[in-house]
């Protein structure tokens, strides 16, 4: 998720370089500080480390590469977000907050050396040739990227448009791995979708970008106008929705909401707390909402969930969220031509004080599309979430939980997609209520 000033980009410039280093080190000697000499005893390791690469590795290498790895080595060793970006991913990285930018479509993630799919992007070349969620890409063109940094694997699924690119997938429940073969284009990724389902207004987020408040609220209007009067309530699917932009899913929970925190983020130091309200104004004038999740539902995703659920503004349905529920904050770093850093500083909570990290949106009604037998099938293999990612943030509190009982389709009944047909049904009064714990009180 990615800031500026509200957002999770922070202007902070790192400008100290070597000869301010030996100052800081000065300094901190007449200050006492062992913890920064111990440091900076380190760092003569490294240079002697660099030096000798230089000088004997079997192959000249330019010292930018060697760099270049050594700091993304450092940083992605912390957790699996935090990352090093060169000059051409920083910039497009920015191109890809503003929701245009080349490639196949999917979001990713790293998991024990591979390319993890968090969730390909809505009409895009990668979800059309039917990647999935939690698949896991291989290898690149028949060249295996494992192990390989997750920068260079999207630098190497990035091309001109229209040029080809085959990706070994591996998949839950296939014994052996399979092809796909993807034609890159550029992506014009609208975030926000919708219909009117009879009386209905369904509205789809399949990212946070710069545009998504807009789009939510252009939907909330169209939909209020086609449906008119017989306007019931809204299904607000969050399902496979990667996250993005904090100030963006910000707006997004302010848009339903009269009062109250929206979410909160929390650093090492005390002073790094920060605190986001909604103002006064529901574009959905209190018609009531349920929220779609599922276990590909990530980051600002789950800040929305969480913030409407706490304030009881709507009814979470479907299965327990990812659970990515830490602030990377972008740093640049050497100036216009230097690269930058994703680093991760913060964790966000909800209203109420919970944290999402590692444990996620639990459902207020726990919904599947897959039957008891699809579903025994599919916990044979690892279950998504950032509980099982290597290195990830410890939980805070509660566990994830994934133990409450579950509305599956009923034995040979065929659904296009069953939790929408329940959250519509729920909408409409046709489900009856179920019990619910009350959710923990929000601070006012």
């Amino acid at each position: 998720m990615r800031m500026k000033n509200r957002f999770a980009i922070a202007g902070i410039s790192v400008a100290v370089g070597f000869a301010g280093a030996f100052a800081l080190f000065s300094t901190a000697q007449g200050a006492g500080a062992p913890n920064v000499l111990s440091a900076y005893r380190q760092l003569d390791l490294f240079s002697d480390a660099f030096e000798r690469v230089r000088a004997n590795y079997v192959r000249e290498v330019e010292d930018e590469e060697l760099i270049n790895a050594a700091i993304n080595g450092m940083v992605t060793h912390l957790d699996p977000h935090s990352s090093y970006m060169d000059p051409s991913d920083f910039e497009d990285m920015q191109v890809q907050t503003r929701g245009e930018f080349g490639g196949l479509g999917i979001e990713v993630t790293s998991e024990d050396g591979l390319v993890k799919v968090v969730a390909p992007i809505d009409d895009t070349p990668a979800q059309r040739a039917g990647i999935l969620s939690g698949d896991f890409i291989s290898a690149i063109d028949g060249i295996s990227i494992q192990g390989l940094p997750l920068n260079e694997a999207v630098d190497r699924m990035r091309g001109p448009p229209d040029s080809q690119i085959g990706l070994t997938v591996l998949r839950q429940g296939e014994k052996t791995p399979f092809q796909v073969t993807i034609t890159r284009a550029v992506i014009r990724v609208q975030a926000v979708r919708w219909e009117p389902k009879d009386d209905i207004g369904y509205i789809r987020i399949s990212s946070f970008n710069e545009r998504t408040v807009e789009g939510v609220e252009q939907g909330i209007a169209e939909l209020k106008e086609e449906i008119g009067g017989q306007l019931r309530g809204y299904v607000l699917d969050l399902r496979a929705n990667p996250g993005g932009l904090l100030d963006q899913a910000i707006g997004v929970s302010d848009a339903f909401l009269t009062t109250g925190e929206v979410v909160s983020t929390r650093g090492r130091r005390p002073q790094d707390t920060q605190r986001y309200n909604a103002k006064a104004g529901d574009i959905a004038d209190g018609k009531p909402i349920v929220i779609l999740i599922d276990e590909g539902s990530a980051s600002a995703s789950e800040i929305v969930a969480g913030a409407l659920q706490d304030h009881r503004r709507a009814t979470v349905v479907g299965i327990t969220s990812f659970g990515k529920g830490s602030v990377q904050t972008i740093i640049p770093l050497g100036g216009q031509a230097g690269g930058a850093l994703r680093l991760t500083t913060a964790r966000y909570y909800t209203p109420s004080g919970r944290s999402i990290q590692a444990t996620g949106i639990a459902p207020d009604i726990a919904v599947s599309n897959l039957s008891a037998a699809d579903q025994a099938q599919r916990d044979q293999f690892m279950i998504r979430s950032e509980a099982s990612l290597a290195g990830h943030l410890d939980a805070e509190g509660a566990q994830r939980d994934t133990s409450m009982p579950v509305i599956r389709p009923e034995p040979g009944t065929t659904y296009d997609d069953f939790q929408l047909a329940y959250a519509m049904d729920r909408l409409r009064g046709v489900v009856p209520p179920v019990a619910q714990s009350a959710p923990p009180a929000v601070p006012n």
